[in-house]
């Protein structure tokens, strides 16, 4: 009898992420053709304690005073990137883009290994679910590292959001990763993350509050194995978005991302 070994190993990683007491939602809408084939996908969104704020209620000078360079806020109906949304499902990107060789990294807080291959390669042999006990040393991931010319025809459909801080410019970071998969922590300038597909669960700490953490351990591993047994003046600031919010975050501010399901997503970095 011949087994199909995709299904083989979706069923196993499915068992496992169960097994350490992470839910599993049921399969839901084709989100652009980019749910893997087992359907699976991370149920467990968290609790939400970062501001959600309706755009057109909060003015540019607004955000500079509240948000800008104190904490994180998310912002919904911010911008309408519903022709971009089309041109970034998994038929369209792959007949655009599919020849195109992407820059993979490491999910590893340092990024060390960069690995180019053609993004139909990336989809069809890498766009899997994580592994809990995998390293992130281990783990390949799209998220930048784009080539802005081959790129630059589908960028310029997206509109950015327009609350940009003073003397600061955007640069884009485009990805597609599947459930389980993330950054552990790490910081770097102010931004915002828009997820396109899927969802996308953050962490959050202030520049003076370092998580705990291994650089070498995946966020699904720090969920995992630290986050259960934090002492409440330690937990981080938290939220999942869904498409049609924008987080934004300010300078230096400690972060990590957990994919729930097979994501597209696209950031933008104020340097």
């Amino acid at each position: 009898m011949e087994y199909n070994t995709a299904v083989l190993t979706a069923c196993a990683q499915f068992v496992l992420l169960c097994f350490i007491g992470i839910k599993v939602a049921e399969p839901s809408g084709d989100g652009g053709g980019w749910s893997s084939d087992s359907g699976f996908r991370l149920q467990d969104e968290g609790e939400c304690n970062i501001d959600i704020l309706d755009g057109f209620s909060l003015s540019h000078q607004q955000f500079i005073e509240r948000y800008a360079y104190s904490r994180p806020v998310i912002l919904r109906g911010l911008t309408d990137n519903t022709r971009f949304r089309s041109l970034c499902s998994k038929a369209s990107l792959l007949e655009e883009y599919g020849a195109s060789k992407v820059r993979l990294s490491t999910a590893n807080t340092f990024s060390y290994r960069k690995v180019d291959i053609p993004l139909q390669e990336y989809v069809d042999d890498l766009l899997r679910p994580q592994s809990a006990d995998a390293l992130g040393s281990e783990t390949l991931y799209f998220f930048g590292d784009n080539n802005f010319t081959e790129w630059q025809s589908l960028f310029e459909q997206y509109e950015s959001p327009p609350y940009v801080l003073p003397r600061t410019s955007g640069a884009y970071s485009f990805g597609i990763a599947g459930p389980g998969t993330g950054v552990p922590f790490h910081w770097h300038g102010p931004g915002y993350s828009e997820v396109i597909y899927g969802r996308k669960r953050w962490f959050l700490y202030p520049p003076d509050r370092e998580p705990h953490f291994h650089p070498n351990r995946t966020t699904l591993s720090w969920l995992r194995n630290t986050y259960p047994h934090l002492p409440e003046e330690e937990a981080p600031l938290e939220c999942t978005i869904r498409p049609g919010e924008v987080l934004y975050f300010p300078d230096r501010w400690w972060h990590a991302t957990l994919n729930l399901d097979t994501s597209v997503f696209i950031s933008t970095f104020l340097g």
